[in-house]
């Protein structure tokens, strides 16, 4: 039974909801709404139910945005002929923080797994492979995780794509800046060696 009034408990329930919140990060996020002041937490509140009713998957990449083409697909200067395919709109921020592409995105909408019943009907694949014939995209990179089904995802994307005439490149993994190579796993340094490229 718990020692605070109801609205306080459900307040902490909700919370705990959330990925990485267990009872005590909960009880501490409750709190500070509670004694946040009263616009605060209708700012917050606003926030909330603002993100629920604007945002929605981009037309054509499936980013997400507020309106009809997100800022990416909008963008003229970025080279519409290059196609970067992640799993998640989270990966494009990643992305996006190295400044180093240019090109446009397309999201999938998670990896293949058939364990967990993802299989290729379940992601935006059809809708990749008709941006591939209609925008002309000659490179496609893949940008899915170095996992198994990230590299399940790449391998099958590969066989759909390359009858399409696209150039398809996956993202060099290997030794992060600062890490040592005897503490990196055997996957790891096989990707390093794969990825090397003359200095």
């Amino acid at each position: 039974m718990s020692s605070f009034a109801e609205p306080i408990s459900k307040l902490i329930r909700e919370l705990m909801r959330m990925p990485t919140v267990g009872p005590k990060t909960a009880q501490r996020l409750a709190f500070h709404i509670l004694f946040s002041s009263a616009e605060e937490a209708r700012q917050l509140s606003d926030a909330i139910s603002e993100v629920k009713e604007k945002i929605h998957p981009c037309r054509r990449c499936f980013n997400l945005t507020d309106t009809d083409l997100c800022s990416i697909c909008r963008d003229e200067r970025r080279d519409s002929r290059l196609l970067c395919v992640v799993s998640d709109p989270r990966d494009i921020a990643a992305l996006e923080r190295t400044g180093e592409f240019k090109g446009r995105y397309h999201v999938l909408g998670g990896k293949l797994s058939p364990m967990e019943g993802v299989g290729p009907a379940e992601l935006k694949i059809q809708e990749l492979l008709e941006r591939i014939r209609k925008e002309e995209i000659k490179e496609v990179i893949v940008a899915t995780d170095p996992d198994i089904s990230g590299e399940a995802t790449a391998m099958y994307l590969s066989k759909v794509i390359k009858p399409l005439g696209a150039k398809i490149s996956r993202l060099a993994y290997g030794l992060p800046i600062g890490a040592n190579i005897e503490y990196a796993d055997e996957v790891t340094l096989a990707r390093a060696v794969e990825g090397r490229r003359e200095i």
